[in-house]
């Protein structure tokens, strides 16, 4: 056999690797089950619907999973914010109220840092939520006030005294939060964040009084900013 001839036969071989190896691992990563991303859990109640999705061409059970309802609220500047962000971002929220120097202030400030490291990223919204009815608005400036560029930071200090919030954040948002039995100008309100999807489904809560939560709450974030962005596509599809 020639030189030229074994040339031609290699060069005929590559070729038909280049060609057959893509289609092989695509076969391979369908078939097997290697297509998957890290994804954070859904947590509240789930059921199935009945139905069959696809994605990424593998069907897969369409589940009902718990989603916090949307509620409209006040900013200090008296402009109406809703509750989750809408249906392209990311919210975090927690409880507070501004009689509370201590707790309240400290989650502002967790919150506050956060804010800053993602204030590039318009799609992900920061909320504190006010539980105390007589908070008013002067109130929430005031409080605020030691803070800079919260619009910039697309962070939300909000109230609304029409709202049974109590409820709310037990039902929607699944954490405790209730007026203090033994003293009735405080309250008893959890110590974690809550993350919400772009679907308003929760997906994760962040204990400040542990160790670590706030830099798992800063990673969890940018994972779920990439699920969303993988999800897009997705969506414009059904669209059309």
């Amino acid at each position: 056999m020639s030189k030229r001839t074994q040339r031609n036969r290699s060069t005929i071989i590559i070729l038909a690797l280049i060609l057959l190896v893509p289609g092989f691992l695509y076969i391979a990563v369908n078939r097997f089950g290697f297509n998957e991303y890290a994804s954070l859990p859904v947590f509240g109640d789930k059921e199935l619907s009945g139905e069959m999705k696809r994605n990424w061409g593998r069907e897969y059970a369409d589940t009902i999973f718990h989603t916090a309802n949307r509620i409209y609220f006040e900013d200090a500047a008296g402009a109406n914010i809703a509750f989750p962000a809408g249906d392209t971002c990311i919210s975090v929220a927690h409880l507070f109220y501004t009689r509370d120097a201590a707790f309240s202030r400290l989650m502002l400030d967790h919150v506050d840092m956060l804010a800053a490291h993602f204030q590039e990223n318009p799609m992900v919204k920061f909320f504190s939520i006010s539980v105390d009815s007589t908070d008013t608005r002067a109130d929430l400036e005031s409080f605020v006030d030691r803070y800079r560029n919260m619009e910039v930071k697309h962070w939300n200090l909000v109230s609304n005294p029409t709202v049974d919030i109590f409820g709310y954040a037990q039902e929607q948002l699944l954490i405790d939060a209730m007026p203090d039995p033994a003293d009735s100008t405080r309250f008893l309100i959890s110590n974690q964040l809550v993350l919400l999807d772009s679907k308003s489904r929760i997906r994760g809560f962040y204990d400040i009084s542990l160790k670590g939560e706030i830099d798992r709450l800063e990673d969890e974030i940018k994972l779920l900013a990439v699920e969303e962005i993988r999800n897009k596509p997705l969506k414009i599809e059904k669209i059309r």
